[in-house]
């Protein structure tokens, strides 16, 4: 018996689970535009232990989102994640969060899964898997046009999901594409399967040294300098 903690913070979700041998046993979430992240997630870690009846000393490893997606969002997770490890000695499991998102899909049609993530102006952060979640490409940046994602067979259903796939609305009206509107965001509770069996591969980060995976740098508006 293996009890998980979960971090889910790259979205506007902030997300955090107990698992214990691949059974969800407590949630707690909270959406928000203001990513409350730093002041929920660990009222968060503490709800989910109590509702759970368990200490930190309880938990057998900690599971991380570990991007690509917000890069506050994503520290604060991360940083979360490596004091726990510390303190209490546990193995540490990152996570692929478009991948996270893919897992809220449900469906064993075939089909090329496409979770997004809004980025800068016409801009996702995505990964193609198919139905059986098995990953076709990679997380990587796309700047949207017509041309993009023309590697892909058009035969087979594109289903487009999370918050960035309604900048494709924008590009994109093609009978073989399906917007999956009712996923938007990542949770905790969808990292359950992906960590349990990260966790008996023994697939674990090296916790002295692991970073996020911002997939690109973090941009930011520079002052401008009176003269």
């Amino acid at each position: 018996m293996s009890v998980i903690l979960h971090l889910e913070t790259a979205t506007k979700n902030c997300s955090v689970a107990i698992s214990k041998s691949g059974v969800i046993i407590a949630l707690k979430e909270r959406f928000s535009e203001q990513f409350s992240h730093s002041e929920k997630l660990h009222d968060f870690i503490q709800e989910v232990l109590k509702e759970a009846q368990m200490e930190l000393s309880s938990l057998d490893a900690v599971a991380v989102s570990k991007g690509p997606g917000s890069y506050t969002g994503l520290r604060i997770g991360v940083a979360a994640a490596k004091g726990i490890c510390f303190a209490m000695d546990l193995p540490l499991i990152a996570l692929n969060s478009l991948q996270i998102l893919s897992e809220k899909y449900q469906s064993n049609n075939q089909a090329i899964l496409f979770p997004m993530f809004d980025a800068r102006r016409m801009e996702v952060y995505v990964m193609a898997l198919n139905e059986k979640k098995e990953i076709l490409k990679h997380s990587f940046a796309e700047v949207l046009c017509a041309e993009s994602f023309n590697e892909f067979p058009t035969n087979i259903q594109w289903i487009f999901m999370g918050e960035g796939a309604e900048k494709c609305k924008q590009v994109f009206d093609a009978s073989h594409i399906k917007y999956q509107s009712d996923i938007l965001y990542p949770s905790a509770a969808e990292m359950v399967s992906l960590a349990w069996k990260a966790f008996k591969g023994k697939k674990f980060e090296d916790v002295a040294y692991f970073e996020p995976f911002y997939l690109k740098d973090f941009y930011t508006t520079a002052k401008k300098i009176r003269e």
